[in-house]
Parts: structure tokens; C-alpha cells; sequence
């Protein structure tokens, strides 16, 4: 029989609805590509179950005839089923010590895990992801956290105040609105004089931080160059009509601890050659969006000596909240020691205390944390991975994974996202038996 295609349930969390193919997508695959699909019962989904019966799918409770199952999220552990193919987001390639002991589940089991993040072309992007929805959702959540802590922290009332959690708005569209409607009020009455100048600095430049930067771009947005934000500030000569965003890339981040910057020796060499520096702008913005990847192998742009250093001299720092998409717990922003969800996205980190507390309220800064964004835009969300990844459900629904992982008929492409298969972690990924969370499970 030929391979049965699962789509799993999402059940990571309530607010998790998206899904990896939508059902328009599954009537195409169906019609032009014989493929079969099962999709699992779920009350949640953003697409219903009728939906993706009417496109010509099975409907069950279990995926018990599926032998190649696509996801978004990471699978539980019990329901990991033996010599199975899974397609997800893994979260395992930096040794993630939560998810380890799933990886080493994989293994036992001899599945097969695909993870969308490693599908990259020959120069290493990604061609698989969700990056530009969480900035977007993330852009949303930074900026109606924004508007929250100036209220509560500094008594003051902001246009910021209208903008509701992303999740709360019915489509995209709707909130460009919201976030558009805010930008005619900057315009046409100016920010709060205790706002000004309003500083907006973005970490990174990929995905994340575009779809990042164009929902804050509805509002009235001025560009500084990063060399010149200090001087800028020395000027003295700010608008109250508009937001000034200022994009950082890794030149500004780091500085060579010897010789020049190279961007392709910081990459290969990273905190061994290089030291971060980050933190003389810091000072002069009022909201961080953190949107880099990030790994132990580089500096980190915040930590917590430095905050606490900041409290310790003025505990009414200029930047109001830190809005961590990239979400790395105690990474890049070394005070995101949690993950939040929609409904209550931001904590207070106190660098007194080394403690978060969800709230509003505080001594410390806000941190907006949500590591699932892209669930708040789940129709649109959906709807885009599905368009890229609809190419590739043929190639991965039709190879034989029965053969040992060299005879595999993959595509590089897909091959190389290939992490473990019949029992082993594949070439590519051996390094990971050498993380200590690897071999503590």
C-alpha cells in the first residue's frame, strides 16, 4: 500500500490551532499526486474537520494507519510510535535539554524525524518557516505591552493603549488596522512628552525581525543608522510625531577582540574571537525586539549583570520592555528565564532578585516571551507554511524509509533535515551525542 499521510493534532497547548497542510492544499495533493491523508480529530484547529473531509481526507481519532505524520509541534513522548516518519519543529539541534529525552525516544524507537528547520537551501536559508508570523504577532504583543507598562510604570496615558493582544484581533488585517489607526493618532497629536524620543531597536535583520518591522511600520517610522543613535541623541532634535526604529546587525552587536570585523569569522569563531558590545545602545532605546538566532557559541546581548548594573544607577530606565521572539531561555536576553503565553505574554524580570513575576507591574523591565507566536495569526500562519511546504509533501510522502539512510531517495534539500533514521542520529547530526544533555538522559 502506498504511504499514508497523518496530519496530527496540535496539543502542545490551547492556543496551539495551527497546522502544517491546509485542507485547500490536501484536495490539491489528493487530486494531482494520489496521495492518501488521515487527519486526526481535533476541537481546536484553526481549519475544521469537516473542512478537511470535504477536501477528501479521512477524519480519526488516531493516526494508527499513517506511517509518515506532519506536525508544528514537538510529539509527546507516549505517543511516539516505532519506525514511523515525523515531520516537525524539533527543537533538539542545539541539544535542547528539554527535548532530548524525545530525541533519544526517536532513536529507540528507530523513526524517522524530519525537522522543518534544517530544510535549507545551498546557502543555509531556511525554506521552511514561521519566522516573519512571529515577528508580525510579536510586533503587536511587543507594542500593546509597551503601551501597558508606560501606563502602570510611569503614569502615563499613550496611544499604544489601544492595541489589544494579537490573538484578540479577527485577522492580520484587522490588526494593521489597530496598529495603523495608532500611527494617524502619533501623526496628528504627537507621542507624550516622557515618551520622546521613542526609540525602537530591532536585533537582527532575517525573517523575524522583517515581519517584525512591517507591522511597526504603519506607524509613522524614521530610520537611524546605528553609528549614528548617540549622536542623534546629543542633537537633541526629536519628533513627537513619529517612532525611530534602528536596525542592528552583527557588526554593531560584536567587536573583534583582535583585527577587523569579518562576518563569516564571527559566524565560524563566534565568542572565542569576538566579544559583545551591545549594550552601549541599550541605554538609548525605549523598546528592544530581539530577533536574532542565537546560540551558546556568541555573546549574549543583555545579561543580567548589566541590568542589575542599569537598575542599580536609575531605576527608571529609558527601555520599557524587551520583546524576546527568538525566546531563548536565558540566551541572547539572559532574563528571559521563562516562556509566556497569549493571553498573559509579558513578566517582569527583577535584577534584584533574579525572579519573573507575569505582570505589568515592578521593579525591573517587562519581557514579552511568548515562544509560539505564530498561533495568534493561525489561519494566515497556516496558510503560508502550507503554500511552501505543499511542493515538497510529494517527495517525503513517496521515498522508501525502509532503506538505510544512504540508499535514501531524498532530495539534499530534505535529506539533510533528515536527524535520526532507523535507529541512529544521521551524519549530519552526530555532533549531537556530544552535548552533555544528550548523554545526561
Amino acid at each position: 500500500m502506498d504511504n499514508v499521510i497523518g496530519i496530527r493534532l496540535e496539543d502542545k497547548n490551547i492556543w496551539e490551532t495551527r497546522v502544517p497542510i491546509i485542507p485547500k492544499h490536501v484536495k490539491t495533493l489528493i487530486s494531482e499526486e494520489s496521495l492518501n491523508f488521515i487527519v486526526q480529530k481535533s476541537e481546536i484547529r484553526a481549519f475544521k474537520d469537516q473542512q478537511f473531509q470535504e477536501a477528501g481526507a479521512k477524519v480519526a481519532s488516531d493516526l494508527t494507519e499513517a506511517n509518515i505524520i506532519f506536525c508544528i509541534k514537538e510529539v509527546p513522548i507516549p505517543v511516539l510510535e516505532p519506525k514511523k516518519t515525523y515531520i516537525f519543529f524539533s527543537h533538539t539541534i542545539k541539544g535542547q535539554k528539554h527535548n532530548m529525552p524525545m530525541l533519544k525516544k526517536f532513536i529507540e524507537k528507530k523513526s524517522t524525524l524530519i525537522d522543518y528547520e534544517k530544510v535549507v537551501n545551498e546557502k543555509g536559508f531556511r525554506l521552511i518557516f514561521f519566522g516573519n508570523w512571529a515577528g508580525l504577532a510579536g510586533m503587536i504583543e511587543i507594542l500593546w505591552g509597551f503601551g501597558q507598562r508606560v501606563k502602570l510604570n510611569k503614569k502615563v496615558e499613550n496611544p499604544f493603549l489601544r492595541i489589544k493582544h494579537t490573538w484578540e484581533y479577527e485577522t492580520l488585517d484587522h490588526a494593521r488596522k489597530a496598529v495603523s489607526d495608532v500611527g494617524k493618532e502619533i501623526t496628528e497629536k504627537g507621542l507624550p512628552e516622557e515618551l520622546v524620543p521613542l526609540v525602537i531597536g530591532f536585533a537582527g535583520y532575517g525573517n523575524v525581525s522583517t515581519g517584525a518591522q512591517s507591522m511597526l511600520d504603519f506607524l509613522p517610522v524614521e530610520e537611524i543608522d546605528p553609528t549614528e543613535l548617540i549622536n542623534f541623541y546629543n542633537r537633541k532634535k526629536f519628533s513627537s510625531n513619529c517612532v525611530y526604529k534602528v536596525v542592528f546587525k552583527e557588526e554593531h552587536i560584536v567587536d573583534p577582540i583582535e583585527g577587523k570585523f569579518y562576518l563569516q569569522h564571527y559566524y565560524d569563531h563566534g565568542k572565542t574571537k569576538y566579544r559583545g558590545v551591545f549594550t552601549r545602545y541599550f541605554p538609548y532605546l525605549s523598546i528592544l525586539v530581539n530577533a536574532i538566532y542565537w546560540s551558546d557559541k556568541y555573546p549574549k546581548l543583555i545579561t543580567k549583570k548589566f541590568l542589575k548594573t542599569q537598575f542599580e544607577s536609575d531605576k527608571d530606565i529609558r527601555c520599557q520592555i524587551i520583546g524576546d521572539i527568538s525566546c531563548d531561555i536565558e540566551g541572547g536576553i539572559e532574563a528571559t528565564l521563562k516562556t509566556t503565553k497569549p493571553d498573559n505574554p509579558v513578566f517582569i524580570y527583577n535584577p534584584f532578585t533574579d525572579e519573573a513575576t507575569i505582570s505589568l507591574e515592578g521593579i525591573g523591565i517587562a519581557i514579552m516571551a511568548v515562544d509560539n507566536l505564530p498561533c495568534e495569526l493561525p489561519l494566515e500562519s497556516s496558510t503560508s507554511f502550507s503554500e511552501t511546504l505543499k511542493p515538497l509533501v510529494p517527495i517525503i510522502a513517496k521515498a522508501d524509509y525502509t532503506k538505510p539512510f544512504s540508499e535514501l531517495a531524498l532530495p539534499p534539500v530534505i535529506k539533510n533535515a533528515v536527524i535520526t533514521h532507523q535507529g541512529k542520529l544521521t551524519p549530519n547530526y552526530r555532533y549531537i551525542e556530544e552535548f552533555d544533555t544528550f548523554k545526561a538522559v
